[in-house]
């Protein structure tokens, strides 16, 4: 019978050699088949360590990853074919043209028909208009393209991407967002991110890491309900001194555009009651309040709305 889990993080911990402190620590985290997971955190907190794990790239020092019900540790060549991966740094070939490079790897992979999937996925990702053309030529955001098509070359039932949009105008981005969710309609995508756009726009279920630990996971919908009566926000002139003071976070603060030069502020407010800041509104959570809050405000090990 198939798990309807598709990745499966038990008490792990990874330590680098020569390393003070471990870069993931105890992560218990479970991902289920279909869909969008979100890894988010800022640079350091362990997206790239926990990834690197998932695609059996590296052992735990302490625990266990399954992936699709195998073992990464016993079974990392049969995990390895089960995966694409994009990692932040890939490697394409410069002086070949994306045919030849799709192609290329198609025939590598032993595919059948490797041109005909060369041009699909070319197609798929939007460059067949480019296919002839040297890879060195492309845009960044052409060659990230060209490296997730590069990884769906198998149609891998799991398809991991660490920081995919960087480099990536706001065009590319919603491109790119439509061609996520089309893939993981029946398959498994797991993406790390620092950006909390990234996750508003494509995760349905997501896993908060700081400085190597699982701050929450659960769906997006229960990390929104943790910052459920703790947002507030406040118009003030721009000369305004900048709000603080304790058990106040700022989130954010914008410009209106009404001309006035006014700028309204988003703050977490940790306290009780009213936070003592004279005209503050109650607001609703967004996913980057609740992301500061279990960033900065929570002591929240493990997320259970």
């Amino acid at each position: 019978m198939q798990t309807q889990t598709a990745v499966q993080f038990q008490q792990v911990t990874y330590r680098y050699p020569r390393s003070a402190r471990p870069a993931l620590r105890g992560a218990t985290v479970s991902i289920p088949r279909g869909g969008v997971f979100g890894l988010l955190g800022p640079n350091g907190a362990g997206k790239t360590t926990f990834l690197r794990l998932l695609t059996a790239l590296l052992p735990p020092t302490a625990g266990r990853v399954r992936v699709l019900g195998l073992d990464t540790t016993r079974a990392p060549l049969q995990v390895r074919r089960q995966i694409g991966y994009v990692p932040q740094e890939y490697a394409l070939y410069p002086q070949l043209t994306g045919w030849e490079f799709l192609h290329y790897m198609a025939l590598l992979a032993g595919l059948d028909e490797p041109a005909a999937r060369a041009d699909e996925l070319l197609a798929w990702a939007g460059l067949r208009p480019a296919a002839r053309r040297k890879i060195r030529t492309y845009s960044g955001g052409m060659k990230q393209r060209l490296a997730v098509a590069q990884a769906l070359l198998g149609q891998p039932p799991l398809l991991v991407l660490d920081e995919p949009t960087t480099g990536l105008d706001p065009e590319e981005r919603l491109r790119f967002k439509d061609w996520i969710l089309e893939y993981a309609q029946e398959h498994t995508v797991v993406l790390s991110s620092h950006l909390v756009e990234d996750v508003a726009l494509l995760c349905d279920r997501v896993a908060v890491l700081r400085e190597g630990e699982v701050r929450y996971q659960g769906p997006v919908s229960g990390l929104l309900r943790l910052a459920e009566g703790k947002v507030w926000g406040v118009v003030l002139p721009r000369t305004a001194r900048q709000i603080g003071g304790k058990g106040v976070l700022p989130v954010r603060t914008r410009v209106l555009e009404d001309g006035s030069g006014r700028v309204e502020v988003r703050f977490l407010w940790l306290g009780a009651g009213a936070p003592p800041i004279a005209d503050a509104q109650p607001a609703a959570p967004r996913l980057e309040d609740a992301y500061v809050y279990v960033q900065r405000g929570a002591e929240v090990r493990e997320g259970r709305p």
